[in-house]
């Protein structure tokens, strides 16, 4: 049955809002198109449908006001499936690639349905591909009962961050969950009780906006998600349930129930591309839309920029696409309750529509300065794939940034490579050398040493190479820049010598990650030495490569008391930088802090120099620290400082990783008392003393 725009059940309808808004009795729809010669309203009845149950062809006289086509459908209700067609000149030559056979998903529906048959293949061919496509879902958000829910806007200084997976969070079978629920919304519910015992503030979940799966290499799978074809619609392979509205019902659910245990959501956000690829890539939205506005072109208008390294580029500054990721980003806060946004290739958004970088690119200042973002988390990954680095650079005055130098510099001074000592010292108080000089905050860094790209912490001490065979390209994809060491021998050992330098490695890195100025992010199962077998960019292995085995938490539950009394220690801190207003230049010219060698006062910052030690007093927490970083092959000894506070409080041992379980770390009250006046710090190692006015039992001398 086909309707037309003078039928008197539909009437034309207004330009805004965007997208499908039920309103009184039915759903007005609003789709921009600058270039379109014609669009068609489609109705379906069910996902795979073959064939739509209603066209409605969008009059250009009474239904386009501007470059905005709309209509209004009475007797519609949420979770009615629509798409659009547009028509218009196919000439890629000069940009236009309508194609009208071409079923579109609306760039602001809210939510999105795939056939059971999705044929990204149809896409990409001529014909109409009706029985194979997406189609957008109609939502009503207002019905939803968040129960007086709202972003938890907790201090940075008090943030701890785990990038995970939701699907491969509980995925394997190992997880307890019933089969329904595992690597879904409802199974990372189920799961907050551990988060809570481990003692992360905040998850960072990768991409859960709707991506096409199809988007991989042939005979593998888009795992991560970074190849989004909706910019408002939550995953809907991540649901546990199967009707149209599930997912974004179960999405709330997830975090609501996660802002209820004080635990944090961000989302892992890609501006940067979609998945209609490059010039041979299928037309799913956009590029049926229009094309040339959606995107950066290059010169001669038939192919794409590729700034992301994916095939296209959005062309992210214009005002259509501007309004899109802005509209996109108050969705998810004002209606979905997010805390905050980490953006993939985030130095992408500088660039303008012929790909130089601008000074003051409008979409991250429209970001920056939109009120209804203030005191939303914004994460920079500050850089992209065609060479720009912005850390340390990045603009404006609210934006975190993943601080890639320290992954870097960390990595490379436990790895014994000379002349990384001044950068390990740099960036263990903020890294004021990169950020110092925008006077901001010390919470400015986003501290990492593992993310989902790259290696694990257990693969990072394991494989001196990466092995991405089982990707299918020969092992050319992912970074060749490791900085690993595997300790001796190339994956898995049975030698309790090579296993033990591994844990003390592994402990090093996560030492300095949880005490170093700025947020600390841990990546999902480094806590329990997850593994993907020295795969560096496992983006297609969904399987157990990528997937969480429950089963290492009891394996290396020493290990994971570790990192929960690390976290236990960080999320007491008294700092609050950002909401105080002081600088990180502030903090540390204001600071009670000294730079040693293995005698006090003397720090070696030679080429060849492998081990540093660093006092500091909080007064805020009337505590005094010594920390000792020992990259040398073999253990040094140190002196100590005396002791510290003026009562005669001595040093106390917190954590030594040379050590055995428990004494690597200790419960704060129970730290042993330190006599000597030199510490002998293990080949390898971290030490953190600490000089404090303890009430609590405390445990014996360390004589």
């Amino acid at each position: 049955m086909a309707l037309t725009a003078t039928h008197p059940t539909v009437t034309p309808g207004r330009s805004s809002p965007l997208g499908a808004t039920i309103v009184h009795s039915g759903v007005n729809f609003s789709v921009f198109s600058r270039n379109a010669a014609a669009i068609e309203l489609l109705l379906f009845d069910r996902e795979d449908d073959s064939r739509p149950s209603h066209v409605i062809p969008l009059d250009p006289v009474i239904s386009r006001s501007y470059h905005y086509w709309h209509a209004f459908v009475p007797g519609l209700q949420p979770g009615q499936l629509y798409g659009y067609r547009a028509r218009g000149q196919f000439d890629p030559a000069s940009g236009a690639r309508f194609d009208a056979n071409k079923v579109l998903l609306d760039p602001y529906g809210r939510g999105v349905v795939v056939p059971r048959n999705y044929s990204r293949e149809a896409a990409r061919h001529p014909g109409d591909n009706c029985a194979t496509a997406m189609k957008s879902v109609v939502v009503d958000p207002s019905t939803y009962d968040w129960e007086g829910d709202t972003p938890l806007k907790r201090p940075s200084s008090r943030t701890i961050i785990y990038e995970m997976h939701v699907r491969g969070f509980t995925r394997h079978p190992s997880s307890g969950l019933k089969e329904h629920l595992r690597g879904t919304y409802a199974g990372l519910i189920e799961k907050i009780p551990y988060l809570k015992q481990l003692g992360v503030t905040a998850v960072e979940l990768l991409p859960v906006f709707q991506f096409d799966p199809q988007d991989f290499p042939p005979g593998k799978v888009n795992y991560w998600g970074y190849a989004p074809v909706s910019f408002f619609a939550p995953h809907q392979a991540y649901s546990s349930r199967r009707d149209a509205l599930g997912p974004i019902d179960e999405f709330r659910d997830m975090v609501k129930a996660l802002h209820r245990e004080g635990l944090e959501v961000i989302l892992d956000v890609v501006f940067n591309h979609t998945a209609e690829g490059d010039h041979t890539g299928p037309t799913i939205s956009l590029r049926g839309l229009d094309n040339s506005i959606y995107y950066l072109l290059e010169p001669d208008q038939a192919r794409y920029a590729n700034f992301s390294g994916t095939g296209n580029t959005l062309n992210a500054n214009h005002p259509i696409v501007r309004r899109l990721i802005v509209d996109s980003l108050r969705y998810w806060v004002e209606t979905m309750h997010v805390d905050g946004f980490r953006f993939d290739l985030a130095s992408i958004l500088a660039r303008d529509p012929s790909g130089q970088v601008m000074p003051h690119p409008p979409v991250l200042w429209d970001i920056e300065s939109d009120p209804a973002l203030a005191g939303t988390k914004l994460i920079a990954e500050a850089w992209d794939a065609a060479g720009l680095y912005q850390v340390g650079n990045f603009i404006g005055d609210s934006w975190k940034e993943w601080n890639g130098r320290f992954r870097d510099d960390v990595r490379s001074f436990f790895l014994g490579e000379d002349g990384s000592v001044e950068r390990l010292a740099d960036r263990f108080i903020g890294s004021p050398e990169i950020y110092g000089h925008k006077e901001r905050e010390a919470e400015q860094s986003v501290n990492f040493v593992t993310c989902h790209d790259g290696f694990t912490l257990n693969d990072l001490v394991s494989y001196n190479q990466k092995h991405n065979e089982p990707n299918g390209e020969n092992n050319r994809d992912g970074a060749n820049d490791n900085r690993s060491w595997n300790c001796g021998v190339e994956g898995p050992s049975g030698d309790p010598g090579i296993e033990k330098l591994r844990e003390r490695q592994i402990k090093n890195f996560l030492t300095i990650t949880f005490l170093s100025l700025g947020v600390p992010m841990l990546l999902m199962g480094d806590e329990a030495r997850r593994s993907q077998r020295g795969n560096n960019n496992a983006y297609c292995q969904d399987n157990e490569t990528s997937w969480f085995d429950w089963n290492l938490v009891q394996q290396h539950a020493a290990l994971h008391r570790f990192v929960a009394l690390l976290a236990a220690r960080r999320a007491l801190r008294k700092m609050d930088t950002e909401r105080e207003r002081r600088t990180l230049n502030q903090l540390l010219r204001s600071a009670s802090k000294a730079w040693h060698g293995v005698k006090l006062h003397q720090p070696d910052w030679s080429q060849q120099s492998h081990s540093l030690a660093f006092s500091a007093e909080l007064p805020e927490e009337n505590l005094s620290f010594y920390v000792i970083f020992n990259a040398y092959w073999e253990p040094l000894e140190f002196e100590l400082p005396a002791e510290r506070h003026g009562a005669g409080h001595p040093w106390r041992r917190w954590i030594d990783t040379s050590l055995e379980s428990p004494h690597d770390i200790q419960d704060w009250p129970a730290t042993p008392v330190v006599r000597q006046r030199r510490y002998r710090a293990g080949p390898r190692s971290v030490v953190v003393l600490i000089a404090a006015a303890i009430t609590e039992a405390t445990g014996p001398s360390n004589r």
